[in-house]
């Protein structure tokens, strides 16, 4: 797609981008079914992963979106998605919150799990070629006794950068903590954001960030409109975006800063001091209201993909960036929607 068909698009802050129409859409399935639930991110050497909207199989791509390769995962779903390294080699790890929406009866879309069924997820580590490393199912906690493991996120705190490979999740759908588990799978710690500002409301992402030199672990408390920060041993440090974040569901570094896709139609940009300094697109806080959300009802009362536009976001749900400054995004609707934003240089 060349740059003079795309969309300009600034951000309040002054930040600008180029939305490129139409990216991946060849093969994304923008006709399917499939209700796309599935996070994004983008490899060391400029590929781009997502997950079909339908089916559980990974999708590789360029830079330019076109598909390179795809394989079969053994999840239900790839909700949330990461990258991480051990200095040589990098590998996917997968939340898997185990469960999908597909058409029902009635015209709508919702799980196909009846409400009796137990709903027990995993976190799935990958390498790049298709092989199942390494599976953490429930964690062994009381919560889960009678309760859902649904996790939506996974990040690590990798060793190339100095951590030591722990593994965090985020149990966002199912009983909203965060649990802290060593390389090889032996549980530390849960969270429960109470020593923090307050309990956990759908903890949908997580991000381990070492912009300040030290790790720190960044939760996007969802459901509660902000950000809570942690250290590697579970002490609350501090909370951001109370009164200026919407919907945090998602992390990407960029250089010294940090986007953070909100549901709600927008992408924030945090900064060093994680001060908003600047949001892009439009949001959207009226969109839960309209009925068939994230979608739309046609004239007969059937759940339609809704009409999309370019420069325009439905529900931000995954982001990632690459080396060179784009930034990419995953959307929550029918048969989803990937974009592509180009950095334009304002000097």
């Amino acid at each position: 797609m060349s740059k003079e068909h795309s969309t300009a698009i600034e951000s309040e802050g002054g930040a600008r981008f180029r939305w490129v129409p139409g990216w991946g859409s060849d093969e994304a399935g923008d006709q399917s079914i499939g209700m796309a639930h599935h996070g994004i991110a983008a490899t060391m050497d400029g590929r781009i992963i997502s997950f079909n909207p339908a089916e559980p199989i990974v999708q590789i791509r360029d830079t330019e979106g076109r598909l390179r390769e795809s394989w079969r995962a053994p999840v239900i779903t790839g909700h949330g998605l990461s990258l991480a390294s051990d200095g040589q080699t990098e590998s996917l790890w997968i939340a898997d919150n185990g469960d999908s929406w597909v058409p029902l009866p009635g015209r709508n879309y919702g799980s196909a799990l009846t409400p009796e069924t137990r709903i027990e997820g995993a976190v799935v580590q990958m390498s790049l070629d298709g092989k199942e490393l390494i599976r953490l199912s429930t964690p062994e906690h009381p919560a889960y006794e009678r309760g859902n493991y649904c996790p939506t996120g996974v990040a690590i705190d990798e060793k190339y950068a100095g951590g030591q490979g722990d593994i965090w999740v985020a149990d966002g759908y199912g009983e909203s903590l965060v649990h802290h588990f060593s390389s090889d799978g032996r549980l530390i710690n849960t969270i429960t954001g109470e020593g923090g500002a307050g309990r956990f409301l759908g903890p949908h992402a997580i991000h381990v960030d070492r912009r300040r030199g030290i790790p720190e672990v960044y939760i996007a408390d969802r459901e509660n409109a902000r950000i809570q920060v942690f250290d590697t041993d579970g002490k609350f440090l501090r909370v951001i975006g109370v009164g200026t974040l919407i919907s945090p569901g998602g992390f990407a570094r960029l250089g010294d800063d940090l986007i953070v896709a909100e549901l709600d139609g927008r992408l924030a940009i945090l900064g060093s001091d994680d001060q908003v300094v600047g949001i892009i697109g439009r949001g959207d806080l009226e969109g839960r209201n309209r009925t068939g959300w994230p979608n739309t009802l046609d004239a007969d009362g059937t759940t339609v993909r809704p009409e999309l536009h370019d420069g325009v976001f439905n529900t931000p749900h995954g982001i990632a960036t690459d080396r060179t400054g784009n930034v990419y995004v995953s959307e929550w609707l029918i048969g989803g929607r990937l974009i592509k934003l180009e950095p334009v240089d304002l000097r």
